[in-house]
């Protein structure tokens, strides 16, 4: 990946990494903005466009993400009551992470289903 492309690394000392996975990224993003593209996902990530595809193609296979086809573009609808996948996170909900992360937007963009 060119540097240009790569996220700055905030601590110089060691590598960069998260408390939150790519998956948990896009989920945000997509929960912020349910009509974005995948192309404004993956700048926001610091991805592949590619790997944001994949990663939307987990989210609605386990049940995350639903997609609605509108016109030439999707619209995607947050599923808040799934459940976090780790048996160590298991019985917590999506939504607890959408209302810590976006809070203004979570009610609004998401299914309470």
């Amino acid at each position: 990946m060119p540097a240009a492309s790569r996220p700055a690394n905030p601590d110089p000392v060691g590598p960069a990494w998260t408390f939150l996975t790519n998956h948990a990224h896009v989920l945000l993003a997509i929960a912020a903005d349910p009509e974005t593209r995948m192309r404004d996902v993956a700048t926001a990530v610091g991805v592949t466009e590619r790997a944001v595809q994949m990663i939307v193609a987990d989210l609605e296979a386990g049940g995350y993400l639903a997609r609605t086809r509108i016109g030439r573009r999707n619209q995607y609808t947050v599923n808040q009551a799934g459940r976090f996948r780790h048996p160590a996170e298991s019985e917590h909900r999506i939504g607890a992470l959408l209302a810590l992360f976006a809070p203004d937007t979570a009610a609004a963009t998401v299914d309470r289903h």
